[in-house]
């Protein structure tokens, strides 16, 4: 894991002060997940970055634990928590391989902006299916990069780019190979959603009663 985490530390301060792009779209993607909440509600949140969404979906569920592969990230999101009053998130340094993750446990995951930076996007999600009780939700945004031609003309660039230590590791795939990949996990969609005309898909999974 910290060879993974470390473009995310190098990072991880000025990705802190990154204005949100899109703000319009990034407010849908705050409210839709919220259809699945409860004040009841256990969530997880893997890839958590910087912990602004966690702490903005705090006030909506009983508790967060939210996870993220940089300790940078971790870092900065706990610094956000006594400012904005929250105390029903936390936070720890961890991937889906190595967090202690208890079967049955979580009403809804959320995977924001980060299946196509994993190297097993499918052994992540197994975990969700097990970590979630039945008829839980799994929330997913994701960069399908094979959607734009633009993208596809980029391919060659992004090993080069990721060896230069200037973009991650990023997998390329379609919207359509990414809605099979999470119902052959056992996820049934409950909705679709493109934001705009780009390369992003939302698509929320339920897990069978």
């Amino acid at each position: 894991m910290p060879e993974k985490a470390k473009f995310w530390d190098n990072i991880a301060e000025k990705y802190a002060k990154q204005p949100i792009a899109q703000q319009k779209a990034y407010e849908v993607k705050l409210d839709l997940p919220r259809e699945y909440f409860t004040p009841e509600s256990n969530v997880l949140e893997f890839g958590c970055g910087t912990g602004s969404t966690a702490i903005l979906h705090a006030p909506y569920v009983k508790h967060i634990d939210a996870i993220d592969v940089s300790s940078e990230m971790i870092r900065i999101a706990r610094d956000k928590l006594s400012p904005a009053g929250i105390e029903n998130v936390s936070f720890e340094v961890a991937d889906m391989d190595s967090f202690q993750l208890e079967p049955h446990s979580y009403d809804v995951a959320l995977g924001l902006n980060i299946l196509h930076l994993l190297d097993d996007r499918m052994a992540a999600m197994s975990r969700v299916y097990e970590g979630l009780k039945p008829g839980g939700y799994f929330v997913s945004s994701t960069m399908c990069l094979r959607e734009k031609w633009m993208f596809r003309l980029m391919e060659p660039l992004f090993p080069l780019m990721h060896t230069l230590g200037r973009w991650p590791h990023v997998r390329r795939f379609s919207a359509k190979r990414l809605q099979e990949d999470i119902e052959l996990m056992g996820f049934k969609t409950v909705h679709y959603w493109q934001p705009g005309n780009g390369a992003v898909r939302f698509i929320v999974g339920q897990k069978p009663e």
